[in-house]
This record gives C-alpha cells, structure tokens and sequence, in this order.
C-alpha cells in the first residue's frame, strides 16, 4: 500500500504491513496458541473494506489531495465481486465486462439486432389477427437498425425480397383440451420476435437477412412465420452515398450467407430482364382467351385509390417517410383491393420484392393504388403502387414504390377457395395479366429450385430458358454452401497436393487443393473451358458445347471413359456457371451441376451420369500465385472410386490434379487462350 501524507503534515496513512494470513486477524499472529475471535461474516466484509477506503478518501480530499479516478470509482460502486484494491489498468488492456464468466461466451455478431414485440389489440385487425402492416413496420425498423450498426451512418430501404408466411397471422385456436394448438397463428398475447443481422456489405449497400418467428407464452413453444432479406443504402450528408466497410462472418452460418448474398444480388439486379425475356418467348394468346370468360370480373372492379398525408408520427429518425409505414399502407390498399374480387376476407400468402425508388418526407401525398392483376385458381395477384407529390397540384408525381402480393381465400377448414377469373383491361391490362402469369411462373421456379435444402432439389434438374437465373444461383450457391461447411478433416497430403473429406448423413464430400503458380483470374479461364479438360483430366473423353446461355453460364454434353462394371461410356449433361469475385476476399467460382435437355436425351450407347455439386474455386495468394481448389459432392456411382482415394490404395485424384497444375503451368503465357474468355 502506498503512503500518502496530508497536505497539514499532521495525519499520516498507516505503514506497510506483512500480508495477513487468511482467517487469522492481529491477535491471532501474536499468539499463536490462542483461540481465534469469531470472523465477519463473508457478506459483510466487502462493505467493511469499502468503509476502509470511503475513509481515506476522506482525508484525501481533506488534505486537497488530487484522488486517483481508479480510488474514487471503487469507493462510489463499491465492491463486486472482489476485495482487493483497485489498481489502473495497462495501457491496452480491455475492461472485463461486468459478471463476466471464466469461460468466455462465443462472440455474438455485432451488426444483430433483436426485437420482440407483444401483440396487443391496437396491433390486430378486425379479425383479431396480427396485422400484417404493423409485421411490416417491425419487420423494417429491426432491418434499419442492424444495417445502421453496421454502416454507422444513416440507411434508407432499397428493397424487401419476397416474403412467404409459413403461418397465418390469426387470432390463436384453442383445442378441446383448452390449450392453444398454435396452428392458427399469432393473435393478441402472443409475442413476435424479430431477428436482424447484416449478411454482406458491398461498396454502398448491405443485405439485411430478417428471421420473424412468434412464441406461446404459456406453452414456450416457438413457431416460425417467414424469413426475408432487405437491402439497405448508407447515406452520407446531403443523401450521398456512403462506402462501406466490409464484414467478416465468423460462425459457420454466416460465412453461408455471406457466401450466397453475392448470387442473391445477382438475381435482384437481372430481376427485371429475366421477366423481359420470358414474356418475350411465350404466346401471346392469355389464358382468358383459351377459357370460358363469361363469369369473369373485370378488373376495374377491383381498382383501389387511396391517398395518405404523411405526418411526423410516419417518418422516421432521418425526416424521410418511414418505409414500413409505406409498406403497411399498401398492404392495406391490396386487401381491400383482393376483397372486392373474392367478397371475402383474402389471406396474404407471398409478397413480391418491394422497390423503392425514391424517398418521400412530411407533408407529402402519397397515392396508393391497387387493382387485381389476374386471378389464378386458388390465387390472386394484386399490383400495388404509391406515388407521392407536395402541395402544388401541378407538379408531376414521383413514382416511389411498388409491389405484387399474392392472397388467397381459406375456407373453414384452412384450404384455399376457387377464385372467380378476371377479366383485363385492354392496353395495359392485358400486359399485367400476361406480367402476372410470367410471376407466377418465376415465383414457382424460385420456391422450387432455389431451396435452402439442397437435398430436395433433384438431381438433374429440367433446363428451361424461363429459369436460367434461378438454376444458375442454385448451382452456385450449392457450391458455396459446401466450400463454406466446417469439419473439413485432411485425408491425404502426396507433395503439393492436400486431400481433405466431408462426412455427412447423406453424402461424402471431398476437397482436393494445391498452390499454383498462375494468377487466379488465368486458372479461372482455363479450368472453366470445359472444352479443355481433357488435356489434363484422363477420365474426360470429349465436352461439346450445346448452349451458351450468356456469358457466366453454358451447358455441356460430356463424355467419359468407359466404367469398370459397364461396357460403355458414361455422359453427362451439364451446367457450367462460373462467378468472378465480388470483393478482394471472394473467389472465382466454377461451379458444375446436372441438368436435362430434351436435345440430349439419354441413350443406349452411355450410361448416363449425374453429378450434384462440384466446381473449382479460387483464390489469389499474390500476384503470381493461387490456391486452386476442386469439391466434389460424391454420388453412389462416383463413391467406389472416392473411398478407393480416400483410403490410399489409390493416388488417381491426386495425379489427376498434379496433371491439372502441369496444364495450367503449361498455358499460363498461352496469349491465345489469354484471349480466350468462355
């Protein structure tokens, strides 16, 4: 301890001390042999030696001693969970969070944000169920918070992609046995939690990955209620844009949605043309003029007008029109919209990407318009616009929103109702019934091909122009997926070359990796010419291009060497997507997976193959070097020849990829294939 003296030079601190033993006080060290006095009580003695140090910081401040801040803390907050005397820390030491355990915690992502909601009766509507406005609107202000976390700056909502609703939003049901049965869904007492966290940043825009499940307070139990991914902008002063700092994903789930958000970006920004396209190709005749139509409901029928003043309760912290209240005021338009084709109560199944396109502030009008685009035989697409103008009547409207939203009607028992048909109007009409099928269509093809599990996607998927966005983020993102899994466990190491396996329930996987010396972007050009493979891969015979579907991806027919139990050739028909990175972190990808042509059926001459996921990436290591990287997804047809490997009793993977390095070393300096972009 140290000894201070005060500034009247008449009191001084006590002197230092030998340490005392513990559960021995003064008169126990004097005499040994005497009994010893009864001991404070534990409770008790940070309190007593806070006294002790709320004393001597009274005769400091008596003597105009300067106290330490370090002294003046400890004697204000007292002792926690320590008795010892305060000290300064290093410099660069981090202050241990108040009740921290020995053990630490596994580090929570600091860009998520939760929010849990109770539903009360101002949040229903006048179904007693949980508005799916004010879901929207909670749904919007978790997504905004986790971007801003990240971002540090103000951010304003670009886009909302499709939302599906696992479960109605409903007043609960209670079952005979006077319990709620949680099939109805979230109804007053029930609580929503919202989870938010950012996925990816890119130069000035986020993706946002929102997960809304709602639990049973009585019960415990937790149901969820969709999942949705939001784009966010940094806005600097003045509405400038803001570059953001990258994010590094740390648990295994992140680093997925990390990997993939880069082919959810892809298909948001060929959205647009890949409906271009579709509609393009198909007939021009409807589906109202190969049917019956005389019990169909013209659509101006169904045509919903509404206009909002935006006050200050509807914007937000930046001054701007909140965008969930936006989105809560088109939900609403497209219900009553909905209602006046059925003449029911509609239930909202899916909501079609929200787009932003401009801001709005208070005082504004905005315009809201709705209308049934076309009517399916269990559902209905409604369009959904808003416009926003100031005062001045003569100023043009600025188109600010705009989204699809499907509904359906339930009957009793929870199943969708046959729907009355539409009739459109003629010119602009006609084009949102024909728009609305293509949707549908998409829609479809998205739910279907682009699948969190994989392993319910068959194996060669049927190639249709109509989806080729689609099939190509599956079979890129199915590669990241692997790439990204933990576990990986090194099998086989001959030289340069390292073999690494997956297990998993239903599929082993393998790894095969080597550093070669090429830059990246030239690895990338030649391993993905499948053309070419056969100059370094023994087991290719020949690889016809069928189709170029555009740049980034083409269809292969290939053919392989006979296989030991068969007298014939194995062929393939494959898709080759290939991606060049994002960001410095990113790798190139080529990506592999089976698909059908009615073209190339297959025939007695081959055994036909399938392959589910393989593909190469690759990453730079500088500017001359790069690790090139081969998975592979076994089939039971390939699994012999992978174990064989895996086991030692063969090197044939590993010489292929020796052989692999001698071709990219080989045609590194090749100006020909340099030019060569495929």
């Amino acid at each position: 301890m140290a000894i201070f003296k005060e500034a009247g030079g008449g009191v001084r601190w006590p002197r230092p001390r030998a340490p005392r033993q513990p559960g021995l006080d003064v008169r126990a060290r004097r005499c040994p042999d005497a009994s010893p006095p009864s001991q404070p009580s534990p409770q008790h003695l940070p309190q007593m030696l806070s006294f002790f140090w709320l004393r001597c910081l009274l005769k400091m401040v008596k003597g105009n001693i300067i106290v330490p801040e370090e002294i003046l803390s400890f004697c204000c907050n007292g002792l926690q969970s320590s008795t010892s005397p305060p000290r300064a820390r290093e410099p660069g030491e981090r202050e241990e969070a108040p009740g921290a355990m020995a053990s630490p915690s596994p580090a929570r992502n600091p860009t998520e944000v939760q929010m849990s909601q109770l539903v009360l009766p101002c949040h229903t509507n006048h179904r007693g169920e949980l508005s799916t406005g004010q879901l929207l609107k909670w749904i919007d202000t978790a997504a905004c918070l986790s971007a801003e976390r990240h971002a540090g700056c103000p951010c304003v909502t670009a886009s909302m992609d499709d939302i599906y609703f696992e479960h109605t939003i409903s007043q609960p049901s209670v079952s005979p046995a006077g319990q709620w049965d949680g099939r109805s869904g979230v109804g007053v007492g029930q609580v929503v939690n919202i989870k938010a966290k950012v996925n990816r940043a890119f130069n000035s825009s986020m993706e946002v990955g929102i997960q809304v499940s709602y639990e049973d307070l009585c019960s415990g139990k937790h149901w969820s209620i969709c999942k949705a991914y939001a784009t966010f902008v940094a806005q600097g002063p003045l509405g400038s844009k803001v570059r953001l700092k990258p994010l590094t994903p740390q648990t295994e789930e992140e680093k997925i949605e990390y990997s993939i958000a880069a082919e959810r970006r892809r298909m948001r920004l060929v959205h647009k043309d890949t409906l271009k396209d579709l509609l393009t190709r198909s007939p021009q005749e409807t589906e109202l003029e190969t049917r019956d139509g005389s019990g169909a409901v013209p659509a101006e029928k169904t045509r919903v007008e509404s206009v909002e003043l935006v006050l200050p309760p509807h914007a937000n912290h930046q001054g701007n029109t909140f965008g969930g209240q936006i989105m809560a005021w088109m939900e609403n338009v497209a219900t009553i919209a909905a209602s006046r084709l059925c003449h029911a109560h509609p239930t909202l199944r899916a909501i079609e990407m929200f787009h932003f396109r401009g801001p709005s502030q208070v005082g504004d009008r905005l315009v809201l318009k709705a209308i049934v685009n076309n009517a399916f035989k269990n559902s209905m697409e409604v369009g959904v616009s808003a416009e926003a103008y100031g005062q001045e009547m003569s100023v043009s409207r600025r188109h600010i929103n705009s989204a699809f939203m499907t509904f359906v009607v339930l009957d009793q028992e929870g199943h969708p109702r046959t729907l009355p048909m539409v009739a459109p109007e003629p010119g602009d009409g006609e084009r949102r019934y024909r728009e609305a099928s293509a949707r549908k269509k998409i829609r479809l093809d998205r739910k279907y091909v682009v699948s969190c599990k994989q392993t319910e996607v068959p194996l060669s998927v049927p190639w249709d122009q109509s989806n080729k966005v689609y099939l190509s983020y599956n079979n890129v993102s199915a590669l990241k997926l692997l790439v990204a899994k933990a576990n990986w466990a090194l099998a086989r190491e001959k030289e340069k070359v390292r073999m690494y396996t997956l297990e998993e329930d239903k599929f082993l996987s393998f790894r095969i990796e080597m550093s070669v010396c090429i830059t990246a972007s030239r690895a990338f050009s030649l391993l993905s010419n499948l053309r070419r493979r056969h100059e370094w891969d023994s087991h290719y015979v020949s690889a016809e291009l069928v189709q170029k579907v555009d740049d980034d991806d083409m269809i292969y027919h290939v053919v392989s060497q006979k296989l030991r139990h068969e007298n014939k050739p194995q062929d393939f028909v494959i898709l080759a997507s290939r991606r060049k990175p994002c960001s410095k972190w990113d790798p190139y990808v080529v990506a592999f997976r089976s698909v059908t042509l009615p073209t190339h059926p297959a025939r007695a001459e081959f055994t036909r193959g399938e392959t589910l996921c393989s593909g190469f990436c690759i990453w730079p290591e500088s500017e001359e070097m790069s690790k090139v990287a081969y998975y592979n997804q076994a089939m039971p047809g390939y699994l012999n020849y992978v174990t064989t490997n895996v086991a030692g009793l063969s090197s044939d993977i590993c010489s292929t990829f020796e052989a692999c390095e001698k071709f990219l070393l080989k045609n590194k300096e090749d100006l020909i294939s340099r030019l060569q972009d495929f």
